[in-house]
């Protein structure tokens, strides 16, 4: 038996960081959320998580965000999705 996680913190940073090697995921967010489990399986197969805004598909064994609406939409060009470590 499998357990997923309960909640992740997504954040969404741009795809272009000025000294990137020098700034973490979390220093160059432009946008964070913590979401929880909705108990859904999204359209991608995986489970769903919702919060602050934010409706987002987790592969939690991988960390991986494989779909995200932010505030109902699709993300933004120039941004990604990335799961806090």
């Amino acid at each position: 038996m499998t357990t997923e996680p309960e909640r992740f913190t997504v954040l969404l940073v741009p795809e272009y960081v000025e000294n990137k090697d020098a700034v973490s995921a979390r220093d160059a967010a432009v946008r964070s959320a913590v979401v929880e489990a909705t108990g859904e399986t999204g359209e991608t197969g995986y489970p769903r998580y919702a919060g602050d805004g934010i409706v987002a598909d987790i592969d939690p064994l991988t960390r991986t965000v494989e779909a995200l609406l932010v505030d109902g939409s699709e993300l933004g060009y120039g941004l990604s999705a990335l799961v806090a470590s």
